[in-house]
């Protein structure tokens, strides 16, 4: 009797849940898939005989493509102001926003706040946890693949760690959670930090290892690592020249902020770093055919008895829980700046401030890290931008002040040296009315720049025929604003800023027309992270190398101190990049 009251409450369930999906998917459906069925398309077509589904989406991106064509020939087609098929995230996979059983997503909105339209989609974005999955207890008989090197995450420092053990004769997997390669690293914008490179002496810029080591050591406030800063230095010029070789475009060279000569190598016109670099870094592991894994995050560092670093657990969204057995680990996983409770708890101020960061940049690798008895540095030493657009995330660069903007109050006047530390800039903009400043620059240093372009792409940019014109639109006094703009031109023609001290302005602002962006600082950066010594490997709280972990780039703490310069980022995870991919392949070999 109860055994039959039990089927009968079991299949009344059963029923209700069916009912609730059938009412779910008519409220929210039809999907892309049924959009394929109604034109006579099977399961087959997307996903092939075997139906299986990998978790880079492989059979159904292929598909995909043989029937629209590539990235490129649907962006032509494309008829949306904002192109997201042409972007500076490069070829990247149809399912990272086009999903054939759920509701499609524009990754795009991840970090951008504009209007979008995409078929079958009704979410802006997808974003990770801020915290790892808790597994308590493995279970046993995992699917376990092995390799010699396995590196967690794909940023730059990842792809260079990939590309450098490789070329050292080490099997490698790449491991990315993101539905996307390339982190934070292909938002750069500003260039990299090198010193006594060839492109400069062919532009006749002096500069020397010292002299970037001095800059770098004074901007972290003489806190970081001077051994790491060393390296930074004394190898910038070697990783651009290796960047080069690999087809990245390095041949225009800028100043930003705290550097004492211009050293920030960047593309011809001055167009963006990170998306230059990337590209020929993934077209690169692509010719490798380096094991790339994408919607793979890993988990859990796996260790022998002895406190041997012997793989990674990693949760696949299709393939779900499985072992990757190496011989070393390298964590590249970034930092943490959007991990808005991480933030917090390091730094109450920041609660609630914006990031300029990609939704990826949660922390994982820090956390791994630690798990695994990593020692952790510089921790509370989390660097806000100065110029964040206000209302987005989207960072305006330094480049547009190292090419000649200023930055001017409600009241219209200068209130700081547009080109000192970013700790001191964001310092003086939260000090001033609104919490905010504007960012203003001419005609001139429009045409001198070419990632501003992007910036009206976007709309993000108030322009005005004349000075009182742009005075009037962001609503500043004009005889102020107009004064400020004349005592600055002045300054520049006698090569002598005496109310701010800046030490370049490289051009004066007087060319119609005029334009500002009104501006507002953001989390940017994570100084802190894994403890590493001068070869990668991630030291233990007892001081010692944990055997088969190493780690680089913004996961790691000691080389920026308590700020980083602009131009250091890419420049630390091309140079540490290099060091843990030859390092992790050296000891994989013993």
């Amino acid at each position: 009797m109860k055994s039959g009251k039990w089927m009968a409450s079991m299949l009344f369930a059963v029923i209700a849940v069916f009912a609730s999906v059938l009412l779910w998917a008519s409220a929210n459906g039809p999907y892309l898939a049924d959009a394929h069925k109604d034109k006579g398309l099977n399961c087959t077509a997307c996903h092939g005989d075997t139906m299986e589904v990998d978790d880079n989406e492989t059979l159904v991106n292929s598909a995909c493509v043989k029937c629209h064509g590539s990235l490129a020939k649907v962006a032509e087609k494309s008829e949306e102001a904002v192109n997201a098929h042409k972007s500076h995230l490069g070829n990247m996979n149809c399912t990272v926003c086009h999903a054939g059983h759920a509701d499609s997503m524009s990754y795009c909105l991840g970090c951008h706040h504009f209007d979008m339209n995409i078929p079958f989609g009704k979410v802006a974005a997808r974003v990770p946890s801020t915290t790892l999955p808790v597994v308590k207890e493995i279970p046993a008989n995992l699917r376990t693949d092995k390799t010699d090197i396995v590196i967690i995450g794909a940023g730059a420092t990842g792809f260079a760690a990939a590309i450098t053990a490789h070329d050292r004769g080490a099997k490698v997997i790449l491991l990315e959670k993101m539905p996307i390669t390339g982190g934070n690293s292909q938002l750069a914008a500003g260039g990299m930090n090198a010193s006594e490179t060839r492109i400069q002496k062919e532009k006749g810029i002096k500069d020397s290892v010292d002299l970037m080591y001095e800059d770098t050591m004074k901007g972290g406030k003489n806190t970081s690592d001077p051994g790491l800063v060393k390296i930074l230095a004394k190898d910038s010029a070697a990783a651009v020249d290796w960047l080069t070789s690999l087809g990245a475009d390095l041949s225009d060279v800028g100043r930003l902020g705290g550097a004492s000569a211009a050293r920030a190598h960047r593309p011809s016109g001055g167009a963006a770093v990170g998306a230059n670099i990337t590209q020929a870094l993934k077209k690169n592991a692509e010719d490798r055919k380096i094991d790339i894994r994408v919607n793979s995050r890993a988990i859990k560092i796996l260790e022998d008895g002895k406190g041997r670093v012997t793989g990674v657990l990693v949760e696949g969204k299709h393939s779900k829980l499985y072992k990757i057995s190496a011989k070393a680990v390298i964590i590249a996983a970034g930092g943490f700046s959007a991990n808005p409770e991480r933030v917090a708890y390091y730094q109450p101020t920041f609660k609630g401030m914006t990031t300029s960061n990609q939704p990826g940049a949660t922390g994982d690798g820090i956390q791994l890290g630690d798990a695994a008895g990593g020692d952790l540095v510089d921790m509370k030493q989390i660097q806000i931008h100065p110029t964040v657009a206000a209302g987005s995330r989207i960072l305006i660069t330094e480049a547009v002040r190292g090419n000649g903007a200023i930055l001017v109050n409600r009241d219209g006047r200068r209130f700081v040296n547009e080109m000192t530390t970013r700790d001191a800039a964001s310092a003086a903009i939260l000090a001033q009315t609104g919490k905010s400043a504007f960012l203003v620059f001419d005609e001139g240093i429009r045409k001198s720049l070419r990632q501003i372009e992007g910036y009206f792409h976007l709309n993000l940019v108030t322009a005005g025929t004349t000075i009182a014109d742009l005075a009037a639109k962001i609503k500043v006094p004009a005889a102020e604003l107009e004064a400020t703009l004349s005592a600055y031109n002045k300054a520049v023609d006698e090569k002598s800023d005496a109310a701010f001290k800046r030490p370049d302005m490289p051009r004066s602002i007087k060319t119609p027309r005029f334009y500002a962006i009104e501006i507002m600082p953001g989390v940017h950066y994570t100084m802190g992270g894994l403890k590493v010594d001068a070869n990668a490997q991630v030291m233990a709280k007892d001081g010692k190398p944990i055997p088969g972990l190493f780690a680089a780039g913004e996961g790691t703490g000691g080389v920026h101190g308590a700020n980083r310069l602009g131009g250091n980022s890419i420049t630390q995870t091309i140079v540490f990049g290099r060091i843990v991919g030859e390092s992790a392949a050296k000891f994989a070999k013993q």
